[in-house]
């Protein structure tokens, strides 16, 4: 069962660019570089460092080197390697800024390799700003530190672009990061570093910083496939901020505050889990383990205060669903005269899969060029009309779906959504249960 839970702005519409799928036409410019072609398959696991001291003070950073890791920050670090502890990395990349190599050598541990220092991974140059606590900023550079909050893109000081000049420091990354000989590479920095990396490598530009979030020690897993044709490889983006937290922490996306939450969660297992094409997705009935799978979910969303929940009418996710709910109704109820809240639940035809998903697909190809990808469109426009428009009113959604809509969902969400919204950001956190 796959859970991610999303806080949502808008973006722009798909686009092409070669050898990768761009995911938004607006970011898909001259001046984003090709990725150099590969012989061979190879995964790149960005992980950005723990707690920092400045982190713990609320103390802009940048790519100065004074703080270092605090005592959570190294428990986060050791978390994180053993939660990679599996994966046989080749070579390990790293910032040279004190708090991520440390991160690096807890994770890296006794690997015979040395780290490989690399300047471009440092953090993003704040120039002025570095070193400030955010309220200072606020109050010294008013208008200026205002832009850096809501345009950060266009954002300049002390002569600098400090957003442009970090993705022209990613994709140079990239050059050498590709270049190496190993098939696994460990890449450890930090949050708006990692961002770039991540976007530049799936042709995305400046739009998107803040809208990737890395949370301390989360881990981004990007697989880049190389073509036949020689050119640019393919990159899948496998996995965006694994973090050694919790899955679901209250009121917060990729470690920041957010009024309004999606959280998507997939079926439990059917007898027709196992089957390759889409046929009777849903339709099914949960088996044993996808009952408990439901359970399990439910407990897992205890602690959030589940505003309501949407799910496709079809039999699987509507169980699933209907579990969730009994479980939030209840959770506060302990005594005996107690009445449990109410907790909207309302079936979504866009959520169901149409009828020409129910035949057998000949390859993962065909399905992502079907109409999956405007079904998942108009779906996710109906998820925002259910969220408020206003900034002040808390909500969260949890939308139970079927496994193909809550793979393409997410991906199809970074490229069509069009409604404006004040929340400007977009974090996912994965957990498999």
């Amino acid at each position: 069962m796959l859970l991610l839970v999303v806080a949502a702005p808008p973006a722009p519409a798909p686009a092409a660019v070669a050898g990768r799928r761009c995911l938004g036409s607006l970011l898909c410019r001259s001046s984003l570089r090709e990725l150099p072609p590969l012989r061979e398959a190879k995964r790149v696991v960005l992980v950005r460092h723990g707690q920092s001291t400045w982190n713990a003070e609320g103390r802009i950073q940048g790519s100065s080197d004074i703080s270092v890791l605090t005592p959570k920050g190294e428990s986060q670090a050791e978390t994180s390697r053993l939660m990679l502890l599996s994966d046989s990395f080749d070579a390990c990349f790293t910032s040279p800024l004190t708090r991520s190599r440390r991160t690096a050598e807890i994770i890296w541990a006794d690997r015979n390799d040395d780290l490989i220092p690399d300047s471009d991974l440092r953090e993003i140059d704040l120039y002025s700003f570095q070193g400030l606590l955010k309220n200072e900023g606020k109050e010294r550079y008013g208008a200026l530190y205002h832009q850096w909050q809501k345009n950060a893109p266009n954002f300049s000081i002390d002569g600098h672009y400090p957003v442009q000049e970090l993705w022209d420091r990613a994709q140079n990354c990239w050059q050498r990061i590709l270049a190496h000989e190993g098939k696994s590479v460990l890449v450890v920095a930090h949050n708006a570093v990692n961002q770039a990396l991540v976007a530049t490598s799936l042709g995305l530009g400046t739009d998107y910083f803040r809208i990737l979030l890395q949370s301390n020690c989360g881990a981004t897993v990007l697989d880049f496939t190389p073509q036949t044709s020689g050119g640019p490889p393919s990159v899948c983006l496998n996995r965006l901020n694994q973090t050694p937290n919790p899955p679901v922490v209250s009121a917060s996306s990729g470690g920041r505050k957010t009024s309004k939450r999606v959280i998507l969660v997939c079926q439990g297992a059917t007898q027709n889990s196992a089957e390759i094409s889409l046929t009777g997705m849903g339709y099914a009935p949960l088996n044993m383990l996808g009952i408990i799978q439901s359970q399990k979910t439910a407990e897992l969303l205890l602690d959030q205060n589940v505003n309501g929940i949407l799910c496709s009418p079809q039999v699987a996710a509507a169980d699933t669903a209907t579990t969730i709910c009994e479980v939030q109704e209840a959770a506060d109820c302990l005594g005996a005269d107690c009445v449990p809240r109410y907790v909207e639940m309302k079936k979504l035809l866009e959520l169901e899969f149409d009828n020409v998903f129910q035949t057998k697909q000949k390859s993962f190809g065909e399905i992502a060029q079907s109409g999956l990808w405007a079904q998942s469109k108009h779906a996710w426009q109906a998820l925002l009309n259910e969220l408020p428009d206003d900034t002040t009113t808390d909500r969260t959604l949890v939308v139970v779906g079927h496994p193909g809509k809550e793979n393409y969902g997410p991906r199809k969400y970074l490229t069509t959504m069009q409604r404006g919204r004040d929340t400007n950001r977009v974090a996912w956190i994965g957990a498999l249960l």
